[in-house]
Order: C-alpha cells, then sequence, then structure tokens
C-alpha cells in the first residue's frame, strides 16, 4: 500500500482521444489529472487511430504537474488489449495511470495489472503505471471491496454514475442528477466505494455532473463527495475544473487551525493528558486523527 505515489486528483478532465485540438487545450490547463479518453467518447471506427493521436499528445506536448491517464475499453471487448498496448508502448513514461472501465470483478482488474507488468517488463520501463478502475455496472458495486483489493497497483476507485444508473434501470435523465428523488439516489454506491477505497488505502473519485452551466449543483455534488470522504471529482468541461479544485481543496484557515489542533493533542499527550480543551474543541485523539486528514490533503496540495 505505501509504495502507491499520492496523486493530486480534485479535478479529473475528461478530454476525447480523438481530438487533437482537444488535448493541446487540455495540456495547458491548470489540472490534476486528465483521462484521454479512448472509450465512450471516440466512434469504433476511430478508436486506432485515437490511440496514436493521444500517445503523439502524451509524448510531444507540456503536461506540467498534470497526471497523465489513459481511459480504455473494457476488457470484454475487442479494443482493450490494443488500447494497452499500443499506448504503453507508444508513450512509455510519458504515461501515469491507466483507466479501466467497466470491471465487473477483480479478475477484470488482475488481468491489466498483469498485461502492465508484461508490457514494464518488456520495455524496462523504469516507473510503474498506476491504475484507476470505474465503478459503473452492478455487477462491481457487488464486488467493490474484492476489486478495491484486487491488486497493488491499483490507486483510485471511480464512481461512474451514468452507466451505473443504466445499469440498475435507474430513472435519471441528466447524469450526476437525483432524477426527483427525496435524498441522493448515488449516496448508497458512493459510501460503498469510498469504503471499499479507504480500507484498500487507495483514492475515492466522484464522477460526471453532464449539466456543466449548473455551477451550483456541481459544487453540490462535489460537496457530497467530499463530504464522505472522497477526494476530487470528474469535469466533463473546462468550466467545472475551478470548482472542483477549489471544493476539494481544505480553505487556509481550516489548514491553519487543524495543525494547531494536532500540536495541542500532541502537547497534552507529551504531558499525560488523553485530551484537553482548546478554543471551544475537545481534543482527543480521534479528533486529532479528523484534523490530520485536513492536514494531509493541505500537504500534498502544498499548502
Amino acid at each position: 500500500m505505501s509504495n502507491r505515489p499520492m496523486r493530486l486528483r480534485r479535478s479529473q478532465l475528461a478530454v476525447p482521444g480523438s481530438s487533437e485540438k482537444m488535448l493541446t487545450k487540455a495540456a495547458g490547463l491548470d489540472v490534476d489529472h486528465v483521462f484521454c479518453d479512448l472509450e465512450d467518447a471516440v466512434a469504433p471506427s476511430a478508436k486506432p487511430a485515437a490511440r496514436q493521436t493521444i500517445v503523439e499528445a502524451l509524448n510531444s506536448l507540456d503536461w506540467g504537474n498534470t497526471v497523465r491517464c489513459v481511459r480504455v475499453n473494457d476488457v470484454t471487448t475487442q479494443w482493450c488489449h490494443d488500447d494497452i498496448i499500443t499506448v504503453v508502448e507508444g508513450a512509455r513514461e510519458n504515461l501515469d495511470t491507466i483507466m479501466l472501465t467497466k470491471p465487473y470483478t477483480a479478475a477484470d482488474v488482475q488481468f491489466v495489472d498483469k498485461l502492465l507488468t508484461q508490457l514494464e517488463k518488456k520495455l524496462g520501463l523504469k516507473k510503474r503505471i498506476g491504475l484507476e478502475v470505474l465503478i459503473e455496472e452492478v455487477q462491481a458495486l457487488h464486488n467493490v471491496w474484492e476489486i478495491a483489493h484486487s491488486c497493488d497497483r491499483l490507486e483510485c476507485l471511480i464512481f461512474g454514475m451514468g452507466d451505473y444508473a443504466a445499469s440498475q434501470g435507474m430513472m435519471v435523465k441528466n447524469i450526476g442528477t437525483t432524477g426527483g428523488y427525496p435524498g441522493d439516489i448515488f449516496h448508497y454506491p458512493r459510501y460503498q466505494l469510498t469504503i471499499a477505497a479507504r480500507s484498500a488505502g487507495i483514492d475515492a473519485v466522484d464522477g460526471p455532473y453532464a449539466n456543466f452551466g449548473n455551477e451550483d449543483g456541481y459544487r453540490e455534488e462535489c460537496r457530497r463527495a467530499l463530504t464522505l470522504g472522497m477526494v476530487g471529482k470528474w469535469a466533463i468541461h473546462p468550466s467545472q475544473i475551478s470548482a472542483a479544485t477549489e471544493m476539494f481543496s481544505p480553505d487556509a484557515s481550516e489548514v491553519a487551525f487543524a495543525r494547531e489542533i494536532i500540536e495541542v493533542y500532541r502537547k497534552a499527550e507529551a504531558d499525560g493528558l488523553g485530551s484537553v480543551g482548546h478554543k471551544g474543541v475537545m481534543v482527543d485523539a480521534a479528533s486529532a486523527r479528523l484534523f490530520q486528514n485536513t492536514v494531509n490533503r493541505a500537504d500534498l496540495i502544498g499548502m
């Protein structure tokens, strides 16, 4: 678990792998993570050419500190195998992670893990390629615990609520919305996914919000995901990047107070006290652990 790299995933921007123009624009944006898409955003006839377009973009563009990811087709398709081989052989160290779509069981993830291991050995890669997985089928949610613990290459579980809603037969008109249900219709799958991810020591990320013109609605979905313990959310349009980045970043005053609380607890512990009061807050081991989450997020961001 400790060998997994720590990556920022506050905002994950989706970019069609067939669009050289959009890939070029994405490389110049201030975004934590970009996934170049070979799945839904690319027509079947365009997938082979899109692989080469992505490889050229990964190799020739300056991506700065952005995590460079490629979303591949699922293991039941005729494209998955060539997606992975072409992109890894072409981009090599210029690729950070592979995002696997629609796994049903841990075995689907392990297939990709083994294929990546073979390619890393064959190519002599010095940098290990990470693996991210979309949970977007009811079978996957049923098996989410096993999937989360399927291999030590896995870094992230993502809730793909669009396909998930279709898989469950939900009556939802717009991806990412509740469809008039009283409460959050996606609370249960988000909660289960986040529990599984956290138990495996990996990130949990929320999926898309289709109405990119509704910033208030998007921010509310970010807030819900953050409250459950998720670290970020997809951006299907560049206009959503700043909102996600802001929502999943702690406020400077929150970080300062969290560090203060942890210091107070350490002093109390050194004095042999199990708990103390500080500025109206009862500080003990549990509260210090909660505030440590804020500090960890801030450290990763560089605050």
